[in-house]
């Protein structure tokens, strides 16, 4: 039986059954696995509480892993239920993961932790994330933020082993569609900030609020994780994502201007949102592990 790492990763699901299926079944496929996996249930209704309740925990059970489940009635919001999470997480360290992630590096667990353990400053390590089908180019390589506040996923699109995203580096933030950070992070600096509610920008927000706490946010690409783009919040009926977005990433601008505009971050130009194809996991099928 593989081993666990003391580390709590916490999930938020709100129906996509077949991802949520696949993200945590592949978390456990993996060598060594979390020690304890929350999911947080906003009011699914697509079978995806039945496979939680009915299924999941003998799976975690029969390999060491402890199980959560909080159910809430409705959908929250990803912010509060996260913070839901952070509140029974029990692990050295902590990792967010949206429900459209699936592992691709078997021991991306024991990487990404054994750079928290051996760097003291290190708050925060997210790993490279790919889209799940060939030539799995890059989806995100760390995130980086203009002086005029424009986002940029680094290294989307390009090539797997691209060299530029294949060296460990400091970055300005990451997505948490998966990172892990040290338990003393939020502890001093608190949870995710509600405003940012159902989601979007709460994730850059973090990463600045640990970095002004003194806490580096680092990108690895040793781990590789499968990212199904957009699947979280996509053909949600209930939530308008654009104006969301928009609301959010003016809030994020106001708390942040003060230091993004005097970073060294990439022009405006490079900025521009990359449309890419993707995939739904019914045409990519259950992607491979790779050792």
């Amino acid at each position: 039986m593989p081993g666990t790492v003391d580390a709590t990763i916490i999930v938020v699901s709100y129906n996509k059954r077949m991802y949520t299926e696949l993200c945590l079944t592949s978390m456990l496929r993996a060598d060594p696995s979390p020690g304890q996996i929350v999911v947080i249930d906003n009011g699914s209704t697509d079978g995806t509480v039945e496979f939680l309740r009915e299924q999941f925990p003998a799976l975690a059970e029969a390999e060491g892993v402890k199980f959560d489940l909080i159910r809430n009635d409705s959908n929250v919001g990803a912010c509060t239920a996260r913070n839901q999470g952070l509140a029974v997480a029990s692990g050295r360290h902590i990792g967010f993961m949206d429900n459209d992630i699936a592992v691709r590096s078997r021991g991306w667990l024991a990487t990404l932790a054994s750079i928290l353990d051996a760097e003291p400053k290190v708050g925060i390590v997210g790993p490279k994330l790919v889209f799940p089908f060939e030539p799995y180019n890059i989806q995100h390589a760390g995130a980086a933020i203009s002086k005029t506040g424009r986002v940029c996923y680094l290294g989307r699109g390009e090539p797997i082993d691209a060299p530029e995203h294949n060296r460990r580096r400091e970055v300005q933030c990451l997505i948490s569609a998966c990172w892990l950070m040290k338990r003393e992070v939020p502890e001093q600096i608190g949870d995710l900030d509600e405003v940012f509610n159902p989601a979007q920008f709460e994730d850059f927000d973090f990463c600045y609020r640990a970095r002004d706490a003194g806490w580096t946010v680092l990108y690895d690409p040793s781990a590789e994780m499968y990212h199904y783009e957009s699947v979280t919040t996509d053909n949600s009926p209930d939530v308008n994502y654009r104006y969301i977005t928009i609301r959010n990433g003016m809030e994020f601008k106001r708390r942040w201007r003060h230091v993004f505009e005097r970073e060294d971050g990439p022009p405006d130009e490079v900025c521009r949102w990359k449309q890419l194809e993707t995939r739904p996991i019914e045409q990519t099928g259950v992607p491979r592990i790779i050792d």
